[in-house]
């Protein structure tokens, strides 16, 4: 099992109600957020494209955050979810550094934070809050592993890209174009 998410740009409104599902089912403090709205303008004028993107931790399967953890806290549980143990962590930033995707941030308690897919509701049946809230269903979590999963299906019939492919972290977030 390898879960994964795509994330539709051409349904993205950028209403930012992953990012308050996400803060909320997380108890994110204020200021602060595991996942974001990127708003990207390629081209001149007047032959410019626009794309919105709901953006988190990659949940790559070449974890440069993991390798450099220096106690072990950064790890990658079942499903290629990878996740911090805050008690672990001694707030060093190293994995901070090694994020191709600026994923991670500081918590305010001391311990360095980040996406973790919801495994708390996948391991309870549901599906992340962020992918339970948006209105225009532009993001589909599931299992790559399974060809008739939501996700598999997406990735087979339509285009699509990953950020920052040049770093070779194989990343589990698929940006749908």
């Amino acid at each position: 099992m390898r879960y994964a998410m795509t994330m539709d740009t051409r349904k993205c409104v950028g209403c930012s109600d992953c990012v308050v599902a996400c803060q909320t089912e997380n108890n994110v403090p204020l200021g602060y957020c595991r996942d974001w709205i990127v708003e990207h303008t390629a081209g001149t004028y007047p032959h410019l494209d626009m794309e919105l993107r709901s953006e988190r931790c990659n949940q790559c399967d070449n974890t440069p955050c993991v390798r450099t953890c220096p106690t072990g806290a950064s790890h990658v549980i079942e499903g290629g979810i990878v996740k911090v143990t805050p008690e672990e962590c001694i707030g060093c930033g190293a994995c901070i550094q090694a994020c191709p995707y600026d994923a991670r941030y500081f918590h305010p308690d001391g311990y360095v934070d980040k996406c973790t897919f919801c495994d708390h509701r996948v391991k309870k049946g549901q599906t992340t809050a962020c992918v339970a809230v948006c209105p225009t269903k532009c993001l589909t979590f599931g299992d790559l592993d399974d060809p008739n999963s939501d996700v598999s299906k997406l990735l087979r019939d339509r285009k699509w890209k990953v950020l920052a492919p040049e770093a070779g972290t194989k990343p589990h977030v698929f940006f749908l174009t």
